[in-house]
């Protein structure tokens, strides 16, 4: 599904991605963990097409994104892609029903429709008494929760989260690991995290570990005999990764601002 290839990234003198590549298969979740100012959020960013990397490729099913113009590219980016961020960056003055079928007003769906999804999703992520909430009424689960439902308003074929259970307390940190593993098991959705939450990182197929702007040599298992060989991957089995481990409203959907470096 998405190909990264030989990505850098710097800002000013300080080099914060180098020679990245990876891939993105269709129906998995993907876990990118290392310490602050890896390059992680960048990483996520990039391949969200959210930052222009300095040189390197990313396909999405064959089609290259890197040089496209903007106007296309969040039209692409609106339809393709759904983002989670750590602090949910509802929009305050609107509700949570009205903040989900935002990006699909965007894209030009009716507001009729828009709606009757948006209501729909709440409903299915167990927000059918709060959907006419503002933010500021509602618990910090339930904002996160009506960010994935945004995120998923327009029938992505990815979602990038970042640091999606960092602000929360552990029952919903729970709530929210399970709603990624229904995604993928039961609608065969692709999703693609950035975290500091072992936890979390234990329900992916694959961790991705990330250090000093690179991604670390491979760990694979091959019949019970471990090779370190290196790789363009880092491979961790989840239960391993212990310890391993924000949004403005543009014509496309949504951008999140959060530490450049990390």
């Amino acid at each position: 599904m998405l190909e990264i290839k030989n990505i850098y990234k710097s800002f000013g003198n300080l080099e914060v991605l180098k020679d990245i590549s990876l891939s993105i298969g269709k129906r998995e979740i993907v876990a990118i963990v290392g310490p602050s100012g890896a390059g992680k959020t960048t990483l996520l960013q990039i391949a969200g097409t959210l930052e222009k990397p300095d040189r390197g490729s990313l396909l999405f099913n064959g089609t290259e994104l890197i040089g496209m113009k903007d106007k296309k590219l969040s039209a692409f980016r609106n339809k393709n892609i759904g983002f989670v961020f750590q602090f949910h960056q509802l929009l305050p003055e609107f509700t949570a029903r009205e903040n989900v079928a935002l990006p699909a007003l965007i894209a030009g769906i009716s507001k009729k429709k828009a709606m009757e999804k948006a209501s729909e999703l709440l409903v299915q992520l167990g927000l059918a008494d709060r959907m006419d909430h503002k933010p500021s009424a509602m618990s910090g689960g339930e904002r996160q929760r009506t960010a994935i439902a945004r995120a998923l308003i327009n029938d992505p074929e990815i979602i990038f989260a970042d640091e999606p259970t960092g602000s929360l307390d552990s029952a919903n940190r729970e709530e929210i690991q399970k709603i990624f593993t229904d995604l993928r098991d039961k609608f065969g959705q692709t999703v693609v995290m950035v975290t500091h939450d072992s936890t979390l990182a234990g329900i992916a197929d694959r961790v991705i570990e990330m250090a000093d702007g690179r991604i670390l040599p491979a760990i694979t298992h091959d019949e019970g005999n471990i090779d370190d060989t290196e790789c363009s991957l880092s491979i961790i089995d989840p239960l391993d990764a212990g310890g391993n481990g924000s949004e403005d409203f543009v014509g496309d959907g949504v951008e999140e601002v959060g530490e450049s470096a990390d």
